[in-house]
């Protein structure tokens, strides 16, 4: 398809890998400017919350594609990797549930993969 989907799917495959939980993608780009897509998991504790993250960007590193800022990783709750096109939210279930992502961008697409 494109690069940013290419992009946006192998990270999808990287946290599945490393057995995120719940994982969801939503296609954003035609009702904000923020991201084409957002990728939004869960992890099981705080330790498999960075490790997922970790792990995401150590593989993308390897390939030269940097994360553009990321946030969170000193509690562990709820990791945030803007890859420009592509955010990667990874929370905890209590935050999940809280902040509700995918309720906020309900009228963009969510995407099966």
């Amino acid at each position: 398809m494109n690069q940013i989907y290419d992009l946006m799917t192998q990270i999808h495959q990287l946290l599945d890998s490393k057995k995120a939980l719940d994982l969801s993608v939503i296609e954003i780009k035609k009702v904000s400017s923020v991201a084409d897509y957002f990728i939004i998991c869960t992890g099981t504790s705080s330790t498999h919350i960075k490790a997922l993250s970790d792990y995401v960007e150590k593989e993308l590193a390897k390939e030269g594609i940097t994360v553009n800022h990321k946030e969170g990783m000193q509690k562990g709750e709820w990791i945030l990797l803007d890859y420009q096109d592509i955010v990667v939210h990874i929370f905890n279930r209590e935050k999940r549930d809280y902040y509700g992502l995918e309720r906020i961008w309900n009228d963009a697409p969510k995407l099966e993969l």
